[in-house]
């Protein structure tokens, strides 16, 4: 059985179209974009790394760490998002590696392939969270990097996340996301160790609405980010 919710991908399919607009329903990705980028880095050091991005969409972080040098595999289970992802690194001369296959086939088929790998604003969206964390773990190779970002489950980030984003400053579409699918970091740092990878750093994402910018903060009461290595 694959690890994903055709609900889901549909929803997203039919958006793929509107991917790279940055004022669009993925405006909050392309404005959290530079944020993750530079803390991924600081950790992995892309340039010259074999990386994959799990959950690329229409790959707007595939392309940006391409663009700092790193050889980028990037992969979804959308047709029409990776037909966008492709064709934007077409005309940004920008080039990336798109396949549609999940990250569990991906990891039979190359385990310990990557030096880093990405799973952003993913884990959320799936039946088993535990699953793709375990494959992440399998894809990266000994000593490598992982990345993952997700949503804290609370009431803060219920009224934040779903209710504000979505119904209040309508800065993503309504539904985007299950409050019942959000994952408190004590639950994905249980992920984390059982597949193997060492927990480096939990940081929060916090936005700034009159400025538009997100940053990194010690909060991970919403947004949060979580950077593992794999023992060498």
């Amino acid at each position: 059985m694959t690890n994903a919710d055709p609900h889901e991908l549909q929803k997203f399919s039919d958006l793929a179209h509107r991917w790279w607009d940055p004022n669009a329903e993925f405006k909050p990705l392309h404005e959290l974009n530079p944020t993750r980028l530079n803390w991924i880095d600081s950790y992995a050091h892309l340039a010259g790394k074999r990386v994959l991005d799990v959950g690329c969409g229409g790959g707007i972080l595939s392309e940006s760490m391409a663009g700092l040098g790193a050889n980028v595999k990037g992969i979804d289970l959308s047709p029409e998002a990776l037909g966008v992802a492709d064709l934007h690194s077409l005309e940004s001369g920008v080039t990336v590696d798109y396949e549609e296959i999940s990250a569990e086939p991906l990891a039979a088929r190359e385990p310990a392939s990557f030096d880093v790998v990405t799973c952003m604003e993913m884990l959320e969206h799936v039946p088993d969270p535990a699953g793709v964390v375990a494959a992440c773990a399998t894809l990266v190779k000994p000593g490598g990097w992982v990345f993952f970002s997700t949503l804290n489950r609370n009431v803060k980030s219920y009224m934040l996340a779903v209710i504000a984003a979505e119904y209040v400053a309508q800065m993503l579409p309504k539904g985007t996301h299950d409050y019942a699918r959000f994952i408190r970091p004590s639950e994905l740092a249980g992920f984390v160790r059982q597949a193997g990878l060492s927990l480096a750093e939990i940081r929060g994402v916090t936005y700034n609405p009159l400025t538009r910018r997100y940053a990194l903060s010690n909060d991970s009461s919403v947004n949060y980010m979580v950077a593992c290595q794999r023992e060498a």
